[in-house]
């Protein structure tokens, strides 16, 4: 458990030094299991209609819904690997 949560807090400093951007389905990806390995699921209300970057992070994070911390923190883990490998 340790482990997972250093390796996890390394991912989350790893993946600020890419050399280059994700797509944007990708950061939402990172944005949506970072937030539900670290707070668990999704809590507030869903930003306004207009908010369109607020929505669609709202969104992500919400399909992640009754997803473990641990297994969120494994998927974003694995996925940091692939970006910065």
């Amino acid at each position: 458990m340790a482990d997972l949560k250093s390796s996890f807090e390394q991912a989350s400093k790893a993946i600020q030094g890419l050399s280059e951007r994700p797509d944007n389905d990708t950061l939402l990806r990172l944005y949506a299991l970072y937030k539900q390995g670290s707070e668990g699921d999704i809590s507030g209300d869903k930003p306004g209609f207009f908010d369109f970057v607020g929505t669609a992070k709202y969104e992500a994070w919400a399909k992640l819904k009754g997803t473990s911390q641990e297994e969120a923190q494994k998927k974003y883990v694995d996925l940091v690997k692939k970006l910065t490998a």
